[in-house]
């Protein structure tokens, strides 16, 4: 059977293992004289139909390009306030600002958004949060969320307009956010084929573990997938992170999925998926011309 999907495995010299999550931002993470940047707006939306009664934070990247005439490509980010924070693990707004302006990626508008959480019923409670419910569960509930619900929100409240090309449509997260992400495209293809996960939560959380047998078991869907992990991952009673992540690139692999898994040596944290995220949004993005 010939392999059509590309797969990687950093192996870093023995030098550098003792110096495990010693992550350095590149250039295309940090600010460059002469490259327009985008604006950066925020707001809180309330789910009244998918996940009623819970609130949540959100943010909207968009970049100096975009003129309003044709449709942008979209990129929804899970955990997205760590995601937006350009001091934080990614920085996002200033790395898609570099490639939207070398080329690297389509003009993109970024949504950023967090989980959810259930405000307190009487003085002194506390808000209940709702992140693995909504992140851990397999499902088409949060896609259904995304699609139906907050997209649709936000092109109106920010008056864009996001492509309904499924090619030009991407969704990332970090830890159970990185499982919710691959969820979302593998339940909505129709409307979100390329998938990025930090350290992601394949794990036996909610019954994510089974992915790994159900890819094989699938007829193969039109996903493009880039999975970043780290040896030093977590390793609990839910399962091995970086065995679980290791399944999921072999699972892929074996259905001939375009697939990059990335090992590092880092923890459970965004310090190694930031530093490699621009080379991630190349490969992600890599043939975007021809996706109209």
């Amino acid at each position: 059977m010939k392999l059509a999907a590309h797969v990687a495995v950093l192996l870093l010299p023995a030098t550098l293992v003792a110096a495990a999550e010693d992550y350095k931002l590149g250039p295309d993470s940090k600010r460059q004289e002469r490259v327009p940047r985008g604006a950066v707006t925020q707001g809180r939306y309330e789910s009244d139909d998918v996940y009623p009664g819970t609130v949540r934070d959100y943010w909207v990247y968009v970049p100096k390009q975009y003129d309003g005439k044709s449709p942008a490509a979209v990129m929804v980010f899970q955990d997205g306030r760590g995601y937006v924070n350009e001091k934080g693990h990614s920085r996002v707004p200033i790395v898609f600002d570099n490639l939207i302006h070398a080329g690297d990626m389509p003009v993109t508008i970024g949504v950023f958004v967090q989980p959810g959480s259930i405000p307190p019923s009487k003085p002194g409670a506390r808000a209940r949060r709702t992140r693995s419910f909504e992140y851990d569960a397999l499902g088409d509930r949060y896609a259904r969320f995304l699609i139906d619900e907050l997209l649709p929100f936000v092109e109106k409240e920010h008056e864009v307009t996001f492509s309904t090309d499924p090619e030009r449509r991407a969704v990332a997260g970090i830890s159970s956010g990185g499982i919710c992400a691959f969820t979302v495209a593998w339940e909505r293809p129709d409307s979100f084929r390329r998938v990025l996960s930090y350290v992601g939560s394949f794990t036996n959380i909610r019954g994510g573990y089974d992915y790994a047998a159900r890819i094989r078991k699938t007829e193969k869907k039109p996903l493009r997938v880039f999975l970043q992990e780290g040896s030093n991952d977590l390793d609990n009673l839910h399962g091995s992170w970086p065995l679980s992540n290791r399944q999921m690139a072999k699972s892929l692999e074996f259905m001939e999925y375009d697939v990059r898994f990335v090992l590092g040596d880092g923890g459970h944290n965004g310090r190694h998926g930031g530093a490699i995220l621009p080379d991630a949004l190349r490969w992600l993005w890599r043939d975007h011309a021809k996706a109209r």
